[in-house]
C-alpha cells in the first residue's frame, strides 16, 4: 500500500518523539537512581544546583555539570564536576562537628559506571548497578573534599506498570578517611506521567550516620517530592525536587536543574516503528 509522503513524515516524527521519551529516566532530581543506562551512542547533560542541610551544617552544590554517555550497549559512563560550598552552623550542641568557617570551591569529582544486568520483562524488574568513584579534587583542609578516593556501591531495580514507574534499591558507601564512616542507604521512588509535559514523583530515602566530619552525623529518613517538566523540544527538561526528614536527624534536600539529551538514532528501528505506528492507527488501536 502506498502511503502519502506527508503521512510518512508525520509517523517518522512521532516515532522519533517516542524514541526520545524512552530516554527519560530517574536519578536527578531524586536521590533514588535507576538501573537504565543511557542508550548506546546517546548522551545526557545536566546543569544543576543542589542543597543538603542539617542542624550541623548546610552544604550547597552549585553550579555543577553532569555528563552521561551510552558508551556501549547496556553500559553508561558518568561524570560530575561540581563547585560547592560548606556552611558549618557552629552550634555548640553538635561540637566538634559543624564547626569552622564556610568555604566555596571545587568539591570532589564523581566518576561512575552504570551496567544493566537484567532487562525488564512482564514479571521481572530491570536490575543494574551504578558504581561511583568520588575523586579527591576538593580541598579537604577546607572541608570541600574527603582527601581520598571514596565509593558508592548501589544496586537498583525498575518496574513499569502503565503510566507508573517504580524504582528502588540499596547501596553501601565506603569512605576510608578519619571522621567519616562507611554506611548503608536505601531509596524507593514512585513516579507517574501526569501529561505529555509533566511527570511527578515521590520517594523515601534513608541513610545511616555518615561520620563526625559530615553534616549527616546521625541517621535520617526523608520523603522527597519532585518531577520533570518537558519542554516542547522533547530532548530538554526542567528538573526539580524538595524533601524533608520524617525520622531521625532533621535534614532538608533540594535540587533544581536543566537536562538535555541527544544521540544517533537507528534509522532501521525508527522506520520500523513508523510502519508499526501507521498500521496500528489504520486498525483503530
Amino acid at each position: 500500500m502506498h502511503l502519502p509522503g506527508r503521512y510518512v513524515r508525520s509517523t517518522l516524527l512521532f516515532s522519533f518523539l517516542l524514541a526520545a521519551a524512552r530516554l527519560w529516566a530517574q536519578g536527578p532530581p531524586f536521590q533514588t537512581d535507576d538501573p537504565v543506562p543511557v542508550d548506546f551512542r546517546h548522551y545526557e547533560f545536566y546543569i544543576f544546583g543542589a542543597m543538603d542541610g542539617t542542624p550541623v551544617e548546610i552544604d550547597f552544590t552549585a553550579p555543577a555539570v553532569e555528563f552521561n554517555w551510552g558508551a556501549i550497549p547496556r553500559v553508561q559512563l558518568h561524570a560530575i564536576l561540581p563547585l560547592g560550598s560548606i556552611n558549618p552552623l557552629n552550634h555548640p550542641v553538635y561540637l566538634p562537628s559543624g564547626s569552622g568557617p564556610s568555604a566555596f570551591g571545587l568539591t570532589d569529582m564523581e566518576l561512575g559506571v552504570k551496567i544493566s544486568f537484567i532487562k525488564e520483562s512482564k514479571h521481572v524488574p530491570q536490575i543494574g548497578s551504578f558504581t561511583m568513584f568520588e575523586m579527591p579534587t576538593g580541598n579537604d583542609t577546607k572541608g570541600l573534599g574527603v582527601g581520598k578516593v571514596w565509593y558508592k556501591l548501589p544496586l537498583w531495580l525498575q518496574k513499569n506498570v502503565g503510566p507508573w514507574t517504580l524504582d528502588g534499591g540499596a547501596g553501601y558507601q565506603v569512605v576510608p578517611q578519619t571522621d567519616y564512616r562507611n554506611f548503608p542507604y536505601t531509596a524507593w521512588l514512585v513516579k507517574r506521567e501526569i501529561n505529555k509535559r509533566l511527570e511527578l514523583g515521590a520517594e523515601v530515602f534513608t541513610h545511616a550516620r555518615e561520620g563526625a566530619a559530615t553534616a549527616q552525623t546521625q541517621a535520617s529518613t526523608m520523603i522527597d517530592a519532585g518531577g520533570y517538566y518537558h519542554f516542547k523540544n522533547p530532548s530538554r527538561q526542567l528538573l526539580f525536587a524538595y524533601g524533608h526528614s520524617v525520622a531521625g536527624q532533621t535534614e532538608n534536600y533540594a535540587y533544581l536543574g536543566m537536562y538535555w539529551t541527544w544521540g544517533k538514532e537507528d534509522k532501521k528501528t525508527v522506520s520500523r516503528n513508523a510502519l508499526l505506528s501507521g498500521q496500528s492507527n489504520r486498525n483503530g488501536f
